[in-house]
């Protein structure tokens, strides 16, 4: 998915958008997308089935 796809379906009741990034990367950065869920990369596990399978989940590490 392209950053203007994403922009254009943000809020969208379908799609959850999961920032993924290190724990100290995620506390450094400034750049952040509203209304994203912060998720552990390495405890995908503990995470990964709580979201429903007919939403889009967006990743992102950036």
């Amino acid at each position: 998915m392209t950053k203007e796809e994403l922009k254009a379906r943000l809020g969208a009741p379908d799609v959850i958008v999961l920032d993924v990034r290190a724990a100290q990367d995620w506390k450094a950065g400034e750049g952040r997308i509203a209304g994203a869920v912060r998720e552990d990369p390495k405890a995908f596990d503990r995470w990964g089935a709580k979201y429903p399978k007919e939403k889009t989940l967006v990743l992102y590490c950036a």
